[in-house]
């Protein structure tokens, strides 16, 4: 099996979930706790729980280093970590709802400086795959370095799947620059949320279509509906999902892309990736926090 590249960002996750609605200007009792978390390394530790190969590039405040290194060694990734002297690491407060939605609160921090320097092209050695989320696209520093890379990735015929990680973000830069950033890429892993607002349509049909215009392959998350696969010709094969408790939906997304590629990468046929990916991202949902369960 091919190493897989993952870039994204290193936050600590703040999870707060009240015991009922929060009262304004006083106080509500609340199970509060705190996780390593973002989306790119989530998405690592997933891998490397699941035995595929995976070196892990972001950035982190400088002091904060040797302990996300000691951390991602200790979970089978190989972390390739730049560190930043004037930003802290990132922390997100994510606030759960009664059935597991979350909204988040992001202060991004050193992901924002993420740079070429922290991305040579020497990361790409024995590389099968590159994964990016979508939030290393949402500033300018980070986004030029990812896209300096993934062009050498795909002049070496590397495969390269984006995840677009945040509706919010989306929002705020426009779908059509998101696209435009982002188009030529073997893989998209959307939820259905994000592959409405990307293409503009509802139903994951004609998603499939307008989306495989700019992607070779679509693979739409339904989350308890399941999930679908397809592209400019169309959808391919759709899944159900299992019905399990949902305690925190954080990180379902990252487990269910890191379960397709480990699958993919393995040789697994399409069908079989899916169903995968939705294993591992009903897992996720069954626990607090985005990273599996030590």
């Amino acid at each position: 099996m091919s190493r897989v590249l993952v870039i994204g960002d290193v936050m600590t996750d703040v999870i707060v979930q009240p015991e009922g609605p929060v009262v304004q200007g006083s106080d509500r009792r609340a199970t509060i706790r705190s996780r390593p978390g973002g989306s790119g390394a989530n998405q690592a530790v997933w891998l490397g729980s699941m035995g595929t190969e995976v070196l892990f590039a972001a950035r982190v405040g400088v002091a904060d280093q040797p302990m996300y290194e000691n951390y991602f060694r200790g979970l089978g990734v190989i972390p390739a970590l730049g560190a930043d002297k004037s930003l802290p690491s990132g922390v997100l407060v994510t606030l759960l709802d009664p059935d597991g939605e979350r909204s988040f609160l992001t202060d991004r921090g050193a992901n924002l400086h993420l740079c070429a320097e922290d991305l040579p092209p020497s990361l790409l050695e024995g590389v099968g795959m590159v994964m990016v989320s979508g939030y290393s696209f949402f500033a300018a520093t980070p986004r030029h370095a990812v896209q300096a890379l993934l062009a050498t990735a795909r002049s070496r015929g590397i495969e390269v799947a984006i995840d677009p990680a945040s509706i919010g973000f989306l929002d705020e830069v426009g779908p059509a620059e998101f696209l435009r950033w982002t188009s030529g890429a073997d893989w998209l892993f959307a939820n259905d949320t994000e592959a409405e607002t990307l293409c503009g349509v509802v139903g994951f049909e004609p998603q499939m279509r307008l989306l495989g215009d700019h992607f070779s392959n679509v693979v739409i998350k339904r989350g308890r509906y399941g999930a679908a696969l397809g592209g400019k010709d169309g959808l391919r094969l759709a899944l159900p999902a299992p019905v399990v408790p949902v305690v925190d939906s954080t990180g379902a997304g990252d487990a269910f892309a890191a379960g397709f590629v480990a699958a993919h990468l393995g040789g697994a046929e399409p069908a079989d990736a899916l169903a995968r990916a939705i294993v591992a991202g009903a897992e996720a949902v069954q626990f607090l926090g985005g990273q599996p369960a030590a």
